[in-house]
């Protein structure tokens, strides 16, 4: 994506470090005198501010308002600069940007009481990030993945939270209901125009299932002017990869996206080859000059890879293991996700926007495989078990619909949001339950042999969950530095699950709750904004959709939590940084009675309480600086469980897949017209497998880089090298003793034109 003159300047303006904490005031002063903050960064096929309705504006405030909390409508004049910096100014989270995840009153995340990252088409693609996790995971502050072979891949931990029970996955803003513990879809970052990130509760937005925070990935959307781009690639894995996006106006009132992409690959672990396609399109169409309609579709294929993880030997990683695959010769596994939406944008007067999102999603899944291994120090084999075929059939259709009113409030400036969200899901279990089937392999020179257990796949169990909710926000801006934002939602969902073998265990559960949040933002000047939140959330126990028998004669569990932070767009935009505290208790978790290990109470608590600081900084001569980290204290406050049909309380232990420590750090250097490289570190800390902190995987440090040349305006050739120092090392444990290692050091090169 070249550049525009405009957008060379405007890249350049970017992050600041918390390290500059002592540079706040007298930077905060230069910040006065410039017209504004960091400007939207541009995505190619996005304006630099994209038009908005009259009211848009209006729901920052009013003109004298927007000069003291909000960014102005022109981008500040940026320092010159070389015409080559402007490849190195692609920044990893923008104050200045409008961001929908953590509200919908249309605010920026200088505006917003809560941490919010923006993470652009521009990052992702410099960085070489082909599908979400490494994109969440490579530029978010404070986000780790916690994968699980088969469960699709997009599972995250944050604050002290992890799994798709409490870090929730958003498309275009839609939440994705999680069937199974298992979410396939999206994957691939080429349809994606930026992924926000929400760090902390986000259930007064999105419901049951978000303590940790949410993951939004926003797709492309149609173009007012024509565009074309495609790109190739190869790396040392022999994934070879093909993408294409066009974009354009059909006429003065119709435009379109369509995006395709589709790669093969061998693997990096032994008989893994992959495949994965995913195609997108959008019409958008302007019936008046008040009322739009965007009609997109989305559709994913993926054969994903087939390696369970490397059992330990003796306790211990045994390296010479690593490219091994004990999975079944014939094992399979395929995603097949469906997404169709229809939105519209009704401006009825300069006041008042209604908007409504309606919406479906079909998913079909299919497992067959050996997927556990352990090592036999007895025998010196490898044991598999769990021979397991899985199917899964989803259904979510839904609606969403809200209204903004923008006017005063006792003469103060005043914007309120309200609607409702309903939706529901159809979810179909299939599977060969009790998962029988044993076999021992040596564990360099074997036969994989065949899937063979001794139990039927058949009909498991179907659930119908029914969901409504209704939801409001509102910002009052009680002078031109303080605003007051608050929110409720009331969700009342209602599961009705039918076992299709033992009717015993049918049954039908209503559940209510209410979440809410309050929190204000001081900005004493211009683009330097003071927050504090406090907000309450509620998490499924067990999963909602799929909740067994047992688990569903249990309440939600519930969450509440208290941060404050700064924010900060100095030296004209140039750089920005922020500064996070929080404290998040989780209450309710399902926890093994201390004096009778065989019963289960919901009693259990865990809690978290961290500091995340971002910092970026556009340099002279071509150089960048992009960092983040977070330093996090999470514990389990009383959580039971049976060892040896013993009750033992875990108590002051790491929940599980949590790490106290992560970061992440870029410099990006534009040496020369048309080159530009850079190299990131990211840093994740030790984590446990195990509630008893028994079995511990070690922390570990990434480096990645890569080298761009832009022979002219509309082409892109990279080299880029991932893992350079090809760490061993495991991203997280699928049972105890059982670990998913990383990719090892791998090179790519890819070759991108536009037209």
């Amino acid at each position: 994506m070249s550049p525009s003159p405009t957008a060379s300047g405007r890249n350049r303006r970017l992050l600041s470090s918390v390290a500059l904490t002592a540079l706040l005031w007298p930077a905060a002063g230069h910040a006065q005198s410039a017209p504004r903050g960091l400007d939207p960064i541009v995505v190619e096929g996005q304006t630099a501010r994209p038009s908005k309705p009259r009211a848009a504006s209006s729901a920052a405030g009013s003109s004298r308002t927007r000069r003291a909390s909000a960014p102005a409508s022109r981008p500040p004049a940026a320092p010159a600069a070389a015409p080559s910096a402007a490849v190195a100014a692609v920044p990893t989270f923008n104050l200045g940007t409008m961001a929908s995840t953590a509200s919908r009153l249309g605010l920026t995340p200088l505006q917003t009481p809560a941490s919010v990252d923006i993470i652009t088409a521009q990052t992702i693609a410099e960085r070489g990030q082909r599908d979400v996790l490494d994109a969440v995971t490579q530029n978010a502050t404070g986000i780790t993945a916690t994968p699980e072979p088969g469960n699709g891949g997009v599972v995250f931990s944050t604050r002290g939270f992890s799994g798709t029970g409490s870090v929730m996955t958003l498309y275009d803003g839609t939440r994705l209901y999680v069937g199974a513990g298992t979410v396939t879809f999206p994957f691939d970052t080429w349809s994606a125009e930026r992924i926000e990130v929400l760090r902390g509760p986000a259930s007064v937005m999105y419901g049951e299932g978000a303590i940790g925070g949410a993951i939004n990935v926003i797709t492309k959307q149609p173009l007012d002017v024509q565009r074309n781009q495609a790109e190739v690639s190869l790396d040392t894995n022999l994934t070879r990869r093909i993408a294409v996006d066009s974009g354009g106006p059909i006429n003065k009132d119709v435009s379109y996206r369509i995006t395709a992409t589709g790669n093969m690959s061998d693997g990096w672990v032994d008989r893994d080859k992959t495949s994965n396609i995913a195609v997108s399109a959008a019409v958008k169409v302007k019936q008046t000059d008040h009322l739009t309609w965007t009609l997109s579709t989305a559709y994913g294929d993926r054969h994903p890879s087939l390696y369970y993880g490397t059992p330990l030997v003796n306790g211990r990683l045994d390296e010479s293991l690593r490219f091994k695959n004990y999975n079944v010769g014939d094992s399979s596994i395929r995603y097949q996700d469906s997404w169709t939406q229809l939105k519209s944008e009704w401006q009825v007067t300069d006041s008042i926007t209604v908007r409504n999102a309606l919406y479906y999603l079909n998913s079909r899944r299919h497992w067959k495989s050996a997927e556990e291994y352990a090592f036999n120090p007895t025998t010196r084999q490898v044991d598999r078990s769990t021979y397991l075929e899985i199917f899964h059939d989803q259904q979510q259709i839904g609606d969403r619909m809200d209204a903004t009113v923008r006017g005063h409030l006792f003469g103060l400036e005043n914007t309120f949001v309200a609607g409702f969200d309903v939706n529901r899901i159809n979810f179909k279990h299939t599977n060969n339950s009790p998962y029988g089937g044993t076999s021992s392999v040596d564990p360099y020179n074997f036969d994989p042999g065949l899937f063979a257990s001794p139990d039927l796949t058949r009909p498991g169990y179907s659930s119908v969950t029914n969901q409504y909710a209704v939801f409001a926000e509102n910002r009052l801006q009680l002078t031109e530095q303080l605003a007051l934002i608050g929110g409720i939602r009331q969700d009342q969902p209602t599961v009705e699950r039918t076992d299709l073998r033992n009717p015993a265990n049918n049954y039908t559960r209503s559940y209510s709750s209410t979440t809410w949040r309050a929190g204000a933002v001081y900005t004493p000047i211009q683009d330097l904004a003071f927050y504090g939140q406090y907000s309450t959330a509620v998490d499924p126990v067990g999963g909602l959709v799929t909740a067994s028998n047992a688990n569903a004669k249990f309440e939600l569990a519930t969450g509440k939590q208290v941060e404050i932070g700064v924010k900060q767009s100095f030296w004209g935009g140039r750089g920005e940084w922020t500064l996070a505290g929080y404290h998040i208790v989780k209450n309710n978790l399902l926890a093994r009675s201390s004096e009778d290990p065989d019963q289960v109470v919901q009693v259990g608590q865990q809690s978290s309480r961290g500091i995340e600081a971002s910092v970026g900084l556009a340099l002279d001569h071509g150089w960048r600086v992009d960092a983040n980290t977070t330093f996090l204290q999470a514990k389990y406050d009383d959580f039971v469980q049976s060892v040896n049909d013993v009750g033992v309380n875990f108590a002051g232990n790491v929940p599980i897949n949590v790490p106290l420590n992560v970061s992440n750090a870029w410099l990006t250097w534009a040496f020369a017209a048309g080159w530009s490289a850079n190299a990131g570190v990211q840093v994740v800390g030790k984590r446990f497998a195990d509630a008893a902190n028994t079995l511990e995987m070690p922390g570990y440090t990434l480096v990645n880089a890569g080298l761009q040349w832009k022979p002219d305006a509309a082409s892109t050739l990279s080299l880029r090298l991932y893992n350079i120092f090809d760490k061993v090392y495991a991203t997280s444990s699928y049972v105890d003793n059982q670990w998913l290692l990383g990719r090892p050091r791998t090179a790519e090169l890819s070759y991108n034109v536009k037209f």
